[in-house]
Parts: C-alpha cells; sequence; structure tokens
C-alpha cells in the first residue's frame, strides 16, 4: 500500500504538476547523458596526455543511435551545437582586431582559394576514376574541400599557437573555407534538383549583397550604440546586464547571418572583429566563455553520434585507405597552396598538418547530398557511411597532426640543410620555434588590479622608480581613463574571471598587486594566479585585520592590512610631531596624588 492509495496525494495533483511535460524535458535529458559521458572520456584522455576533444567524440559515438542508443535524436543535438561554433569563432574574433585582420595579408585568402579548388577538383578526379557518378564525384570532392573550424582552432588556442605563422595561415585559410560553405551548399542543392545554375548565381549575388549589409548594420552597432549602452551607469553597477547583453550580441550575430543565408559561424566571427576594437571586448569573450565552453563539448559528441563504429569496423580496410588518401592529399595540397604564395616551407608544412581533416560542415553538405528516404539524393548510403566515419577518423587523428608540426618542421629542415647552399635562397632559414609559440616572453610585466586611489599610489611610485611595463585591470571606465593619463595600458574586465587575466597578460606577469576592497575577490583571485602563474608574486590589499590570515592562506605573499597601517601611521605622525610629543610626556610625567615631586 503507498500514500496514493489512501488518497492523500491524489494522482491528478502529479499530473498537474507534470504539466510542463514535453519534448524539451526529453532534449535536456539526452544533452546531459552526452555531456556527463563527455566529462568520463574528456577527463580519461586528458589522463592519457591526449586531447579532450578525442574523448568528447568518442562519448558521442558510444552513447549514439549507432552503438548504445542512449541518445538517438542525433540531428536536433547538433543543429544546437552548431552553436557552439558560432561561440568558439566569436570568442576568436574578439582577439582580432580589423588591423590585426589585415596583417594576415594575401597569403590565406589566395592559398585558401588554392586549396578548396585543388582538393575539390581532386577528390572529384579521384572519385571519377573510382567509377562514381560525376554529381556523386563532385559531392564527395565538395565535403573533403572543407577542414574543421572548431577542432583546428579550439587546438590552436589551446596551445597558444593562433597567433603563430602557421596558426595565422590556418585561420586564414579556414575562414575562407567557411565564405565556401554557401557556394558548395547551394552547388550540392543544384545536383539534387532543387535549383539551377542561374538560380546558383541569383543567390550569390544575393548573399553578397546581405553579407555587405550585414557588415554595415553590425559595424555601426558596435561603435555607435553599443559604447553608450555599456557606459550606463546601470549596466556597471549590476554584473548580470553586461553578461546578458554579451550572450545577445554572441548568438544574435550568428542568428543574423543564419537569417540572411550565411555561415552563422563566419557571421560570428566578423562579428566579434568588428567588436574588437572596443575596450569592452576581452569582458564580453570573459562573459561567452561558460556557455561556449558547454556548447562547444556538445558540439564534437554530437559529430561522434553520426559515427557507426559497427559498420567502420566491418569495413576497417577501406576506412583506413580512405582516411590516409585524405590527410596524405590535404596535407600535400595546402602545403603547396602556402607555400606557392610565399609561406616559408616550415610554416607552409605546419599548415597543411593543421588543415589535414574534413571539417564539420561537410556534415551537412553530406546530409543535403545523401537526402531523405522519400526524395533520395546524390550520395548513396554506403558513400555517406564511408564519408561520415572517414571525416570522424581525421577529426581523431587532428590533435596528433597539429602537435607534430613543429617535429615534422625540424626534421623536413634538416634534410633540407643537406641540399646545396643554392637551394637556401628560395626558402629561407626560419627558426621552427616559432611554431611552437608566438607569445612574448619577457616576464617583467607587472599587473594592478583596481585603479582607486590605492592603483593610483602604487603606479606612481612604480613609475617614479622606472617600471613601466604596468597593465591596469579594472571595470570602472573613468579609472581605466586615469590610467591612460598615467601612459599605462589598461583593460577593461572582471579579473575574477581566467580569460580577463589571460588577456592581460598573467602568464607573462612578475608580479600582482591587488588594491580591491573586496576579501571575497581578492581570495578568488589569488586563487586563479595560484592556480595559472604559480611563480608570480602577490601582493595583496587587507581592508580588515579579521581577513589578514585568510588572505594569507589562500596564497598571498605580502599583505598590506590597512588596520595596521593606519595604526603605524598614525604613531609614526604623532612621533614626528615634537611640541606634541613634549607635551604628552609632561602630562604622564605629573606626580600622582598623595606623592611629592622628589617622589615621582
Amino acid at each position: 500500500m503507498t500514500l496514493f492509495d489512501f488518497g492523500v496525494f491524489p494522482t491528478q495533483t502529479f499530473h498537474l504538476l507534470a504539466a510542463t511535460e514535453g519534448t524539451m524535458w526529453h532534449s535536456l535529458a539526452d544533452i546531459l547523458i552526452l555531456l556527463a559521458t563527455a566529462i568520463v572520456l574528456g577527463t580519461l584522455a586528458e589522463q592519457l596526455r591526449q586531447s579532450a576533444i578525442l574523448g568528447y567524440i568518442a562519448a558521442g559515438t558510444l552513447v549514439g543511435p549507432n552503438l548504445l542508443g542512449w541518445v538517438a535524436d542525433r540531428q536536433s543535438i547538433f543543429d544546437l551545437a552548431e552553436l557552439g561554433v558560432a561561440l568558439l569563432l566569436f570568442a576568436i574574433g574578439l582577439e582580432f582586431s580589423l588591423p590585426r585582420l589585415k596583417r594576415l595579408g594575401r597569403i590565406p585568402l589566395v592559398a585558401g582559394i588554392l586549396q578548396i579548388i585543388l582538393t575539390l577538383l581532386g577528390g572529384l578526379s579521384v572519385s571519377l576514376l573510382l567509377s562514381f557518378s560525376f554529381p556523386e564525384a563532385l559531392a564527395i570532392g565538395a565535403m573533403i574541400a572543407l577542414s574543421s573550424t572548431a577542432c583546428v582552432v579550439r587546438m590552436l588556442n589551446d596551445r597558444a599557437e593562433l597567433d603563430a605563422p602557421h596558426g595565422r595561415t590556418a585561420l586564414g585559410i579556414l575562414l575562407v573555407q567557411d565564405m565556401a560553405v554557401i557556394p558548395l551548399m547551394l552547388i550540392i542543392t543544384a545536383l539534387v534538383g532543387k535549383g539551377s545554375a542561374g538560380e546558383i548565381a541569383i543567390q550569390l549575388s544575393i548573399s553578397f549583397l546581405l553579407a555587405v549589409v550585414f557588415v554595415a548594420v553590425f559595424y555601426g552597432l558596435f561603435n555607435f550604440i553599443l559604447p553608450r549602452l555599456l557606459e550606463l551607469s546601470s549596466l556597471r553597477r549590476n554584473r548580470d546586464f553586461p553578461i546578458l547583453l554579451a550572450m545577445v550580441m554572441a548568438a544574435g550575430s550568428a542568428w543574423a547571418a543564419h537569417r540572411l543565408g550565411l555561415s552563422p559561424a563566419l557571421g560570428a566571427f566578423v562579428a566579434g572583429v568588428l567588436l574588437a576594437i572596443s575596450p569592452f571586448a576581452t569582458q564580453i569573450r570573459a562573459d561567452v566563455q561558460p556557455l561556449k565552453t558547454v556548447l562547444v563539448t556538445l558540439f564534437f559528441s554530437a559529430v561522434g553520434m553520426f559515427g557507426d563504429l559497427n559498420w567502420a569496423v566491418q569495413h576497417l580496410g577501406l576506412v583506413l585507405a580512405v582516411v590516409a588518401a585524405i590527410i596524405t592529399g590535404k596535407l600535400l595540397i595546402t602545403f603547396g597552396a602556402a607555400w606557392f604564395c610565399g609561406q616559408p616551407w616550415q610554416f607552409a608544412l605546419g599548415t597543411g598538418l593543421c588543415l589535414a581533416q574534413v571539417g564539420e560542415f561537410s556534415f551537412v553538405l553530406a546530409t543535403v547530398a545523401r537526402g531523405t528516404a522519400d526524395a533520395p539524393g546524390i550520395l548513396s548510403e554506403t558513400t555517406f557511411r564511408l564519408i561520415i566515419s572517414s571525416t570522424i577518423a581525421t577529426l581523431l587523428l587532428t590533435p596528433y597532426l597539429i602537435q607534430l608540426a613543429p617535429v615534422a618542421a625540424n626534421l623536413l629542415r634538416q634534410l633540407w640543410d643537406r641540399q646545396p647552399a643554392e637551394n637556401e635562397s628560395r626558402s629561407p632559414h626560419v627558426d621552427v620555434t616559432d611554431l611552437e609559440s608566438s607569445r612574448e616572453t619577457n616576464d617583467d610585466l607587472v599587473l594592478i588590479l583596481g585603479f582607486g586611489p590605492a592603483g593610483q599610489r602604487v603606479a606612481g611610485e612604480l613609475l617614479q622608480v622606472g617600471l613601466k611595463k604596468i597593465v591596469v585591470v579594472d571595470l570602472n571606465h573613468e579609472n581605466l581613463r586615469m590610467a591612460e593619463q598615467y601612459g599605462l595600458r589598461s583593460q577593461l574586465g572582471d579579473a575574477t574571471q581566467i580569460e580577463v587575466l589571460e588577456h592581460a597578460g598573467l602568464y607573462r606577469s612578475r608580479l600582482v598587486i591587488m588594491t580591491l576592497p573586496s576579501p571575497t575577490v581578492c581570495r578568488q583571485i589569488i586563487y586563479l594566479v595560484r592556480q595559472m602563474s604559480p611563480a608570480t608574486t602577490l601582493y595583496v590589499r587587507c581592508r580588515y585585520h579579521l581577513h589578514h590570515w585568510q588572505l594569507l592562506a589562500a596564497g598571498a605573499d605580502v599583505i598590506v592590512d590597512e588596520e595596521e597601517h593606519v595604526g603605524e601611521c598614525l604613531a609614526k605622525h604623532i612621533l614626528d610631531s615634537p611640541l606634541l610629543l613634549q607635551q604628552l610626556l609632561k602630562s604622564n610625567q605629573k606626580p600622582e596624588a598623595g606623592q611629592s615631586p622628589d617622589q615621582t
């Protein structure tokens, strides 16, 4: 017997409580299963010193419809996870201001166009030799031509190689590939029978005009309207508003690009680049970081769901042959295109290794080319499974290929050095260690977190003794303007967020000075600094003596206790006043009642 049998909890009550039962909760369950499995396998991959991306993809394959079947609706999850790619590109775009984007030069643009054309023609030719029909061969070439923006950018960013020569070229080529998604999609749609050549030309012209409109609108929004919004006092007082605004800008730019028929990821990147010139870029990137992390993880898990492990094992030889052909062909084509455009061969090799995989947008092209049960497309079921399996395999190999770039470039340089000296004039020697990182090596940076009166006094004293490599981090616009008057680099941001500290240069700093009044905020920052840069020295302001030992236990090296300091200063001022001190001493030497002056 239960309480329901006695009528204590009527069943109708629980039907009312379950009124929100719907597909959303089923989708949420699928997402939770994917993320939980991704945490487990991603952690296992990290323990084995592999990329967590491998664990995320393996998680999707494990719980997907082709293995355990715990999560079946892969398409809806993949659609949601595409927003993660857009947020990733938006955050990367915030690092690339327009001047910095111009510094990429013509090499990525020309090399990207050459890489797409040559890879498409190569895939088409090989497929025709293998007796595929022309439409199917063209679809295969289009899918192979694209590389993985999400995987490559994530890996390069984690390895701090995004600004290295091969990283910049790889990013530029990926952006060209993202732009090529639209014409490739239109071509495959026409091959399936849903459009003609004239309609494709019209759609391309409309897409170009809409892209110009998109850039113009967002340029005006981010340069004239947004700065006034972010300077409102209500936004400065309540941290919720800037976070919400950041999410609206990041997701809104992707949605606007999608509605205009453009690539959402490319649209988000362009919006990020346009926003990068504002002082709010670092804080906005930090605000979108949590959702970006969740959705990017979900994206790689959704990619893994497309894999059919049983089919891949049954056709293992065929899959391995296709994977080897794709990696070798794309490596050689990308290397040749980058080298032909003037990039030194060491960096061209690194670029080729970074892009020697098939990208996430190939899943979209493959789905369109496959068609539906009611309206079959140009791609057979066997070819579809082969492309999907090969794509996932290349994505799994991508972290190793990117890690291999410096080693392979060293080996190639050693072989090159054995050639006659006249060959050196064609390809000048470049130190391959530049491939590993392009970060600054000096470690004399001083970070001042908080630039109120205390921070300004500290900066003034440091400037007087010749310390000029100072970066100020503050959320108050007026304080940042004051820092600029001091001639210091300043950054708008919340120092309790890792992204803000990284961008400010924590890894290159020798000293961090915290003048913030809140002990809770100071403890959070101390934990972050100790986690990210243990060797950095921490000087921390302590407003009340009560919190002195808490900050010391958190990891601060030097505590400036305001109450102790005030006491010391007051005592010093008293001791430095001879007249007052003499009067006090005389008053203390007066005889007590019942004593004679001689006894005193």
